[in-house]
């Protein structure tokens, strides 16, 4: 059991948190990455379920700090699945000596701050503490998988899986009975594959999904020479864009289309846009006749796939919006339902009471399984920030802090929990954009803040009240102007009984938001307090 003095403790080695250890180390800085797993890669490490991919192309999800990086790897698909993703990652890892400051099977338990020092205590699971002057939650969005509790599982004969622990070494699912429960991403991805190696599998759903089609290719020699000679290019229009995509996106209305001319865009764009098939039109997630439109093609793409009308029905989504839901981008999905050795269960009518000792039983049937897969997703947004107990200014936990609701400025720090930031948190574009980009700018930016802190002297570095209450409300403000709010969904926390209703993502768009970003810093770091003591005394001195 050791204790260490520090500049940066960094929790998480997912991309957020290799990103800021080079960074960081780069500008002098001692850093550390705490990581509870057993390699990097953060939820691309846990999450090795069958079809496991990200659903943004593989050009635009990988580093741009590096040109040379970015002509040397070679993407073999147009969206990367998880192990060459984790290769990928690895690669990072080790052409840039990232591992030397990794520590691997360590987590944050507990982390505390000195008042009187402006320093962080962070406790871990190996009894290995730090002392260091900033800490950095790397943590990630989707870290903190839901277990739901089901009566009986004790009893249970077979095998319980969850596509966020899926076992390194695989799964033999040939000739099993299996049943899936969820069909958000995870779920539409892996039920396909599943579908191929299992005897039956039998599909529990409770809300209908609109998914929209990746289609996935390879790369050829030709398109990954044609990408690599105009690869700033591609990355300023991807930082220029709403979404950190690329796509430019019409100005025109949804409704202002001639309706065969609309219903033609929307081919195009089914054809190639995958999870941008959002941005057709700019009105989509704004007004609801827009949306209709959008949601009414794909309700037919539906009907068009899948050969049992009531199979279709029961996989329609109704009664929310398109989008409002961050829709999953699957490699056929809709198809698998025509396959003889596929059941849907609609747990709205039918609910799942509990295991059995041989499968699940719902309220009318009962299932024998000999694989039951939990595709139920995550904690979002804050599940692991607030795992451990953070405490801050006078005793104040972030529990506490955050019990009616995350509250951040900029979804980078937190009023009376000086010295800590977040990564692409809440209150940042985060899961509404190619998060990839929103890490590297939030790293970028939080660099150079660091950067004048030591210019000036400061110490330390904290969220004025204010500023932050100014921002959560302008968060909110921009999502009630939006549809989001019309589902039920983790964007508004509902994916957790108990969990606040607030939208927490920032919905203006990733080039708005580097902006605002960008006006603060000019500012002098407006809504910031940085802390520089006299020679004689501790003074505070706002910025801005």
């Amino acid at each position: 059991m050791t204790q260490r003095r520090i500049d940066v403790v960094v929790v998480g080695a997912g991309f957020a948190g290799l990103r800021a250890l080079h960074t960081l180390r780069e500008q002098g800085l001692e850093v550390v990455v705490l990581e509870a797993g057993a390699g990097a890669g953060g939820v691309w490490f846990w999450n090795r379920y069958p079809g496991a991919r990200c659903d943004v192309e593989s050009y635009d999800y990988s580093y741009s700090f590096s040109p040379e990086l970015e002509q040397e790897w070679r993407w073999s698909e147009r969206y990367a699945t998880q192990p060459e993703i984790l290769r990928y990652v690895d690669h990072v890892v080790e052409r840039f000596d990232l591992l030397r400051d990794i520590r691997f099977h360590t987590r944050m338990t507990d982390a505390a701050y000195d008042e009187d020092t402006h320093r962080w205590s962070v406790a871990t699971d190996t009894g290995d503490t730090w002392d260091a002057q900033y800490l950095i939650m790397a943590t990630g969005q989707l870290s903190v998988p839901k277990d739901p509790e089901l009566p009986g599982q004790d009893a249970y004969g077979g095998t319980v899986l969850h596509t966020a622990r899926w076992p390194r070494e695989g799964v033999d699912l040939s000739g099993k009975r299996v049943g899936v429960i969820g069909t958000g991403s995870s779920g539409t991805q892996s039920i396909p594959i599943i579908a191929r190696e299992a005897a039956h599998v039998t599909i529990f759903q409770r809300t209908p999904n609109f998914s929209i089609p990746a289609n996935n290719a390879p790369i050829s020699d030709e398109e990954d020479a044609r990408v690599k000679a105009a690869y700033a290019a591609r990355r300023e229009q991807a930082r220029n864009s709403p979404s950190g995509l690329g796509f430019v996106p019409t100005k025109i209305s949804a409704l202002d289309v001639d309706p065969a001319e609309r219903d033609a865009h929307y081919e195009e764009q089914w054809k190639t846009a995958g999870f941008g098939f959002l941005l057709a039109y700019p009105d989509l997630i704004l007004d609801e006749k827009a949306n209709d439109t959008a949601a009414d093609f794909i309700r037919r793409k539906i009907a068009d796939k899948v050969e049992s009308p009531e199979m279709a029905r029961l996989l329609t989504p109704v009664g929310y919006p398109f989008g409002a839901k961050r829709p999953p981008v699957d490699s056929g999905y809709f198809e698998t339902f025509n396959r003889p050795n596929v059941t849907l269960v609609d747990i709205k009518s039918d609910p799942i009471t509990g295991f059995t000792p041989t499968g699940l039983a719902t309220e009318h049937f009962a299932h024998d399984l000999d694989v039951v897969v939990f595709a139920t997703g995550f904690d979002a947004m804050t599940g692991a920030l607030l795992a451990p107990r953070i405490t801050g200014r006078g005793g104040r936990t972030l529990r506490e802090a955050w019990a009616a609701g995350p509250q951040t400025y900029l979804g980078l720090t937190v009023h009376d929990f000086p010295n800590m930031f977040i990564i692409a948190g809440p209150g940042s574009p985060s899961l509404l954009s190619n998060v990839l980009l929103s890490i590297e700018q939030h790293v970028d930016w939080l660099a150079d803040l660091l950067a004048h802190a030591r210019e000036i002297g400061a110490d330390e570095i904290e969220a004025e009240e204010q500023a932050q209450r100014d921002w959560v409300r302008e968060v909110n403000t921009r999502a009630e102007a939006t549809l989001y709010p019309r589902a039920k969904s983790y964007y508004m926390g509902d994916e957790v009984p108990g969990k606040p209703r607030v939208f927490t993502p920032f919905v203006g768009g990733v080039r708005g938001y580097r902006r605002i970003c960008e006006r603060v810093a000019a500012d002098g770091y407006r809504g910031i307090r940085l802390r520089v003591p006299s020679a004689s005394s501790s003074v505070s001195s706002s910025q801005g």
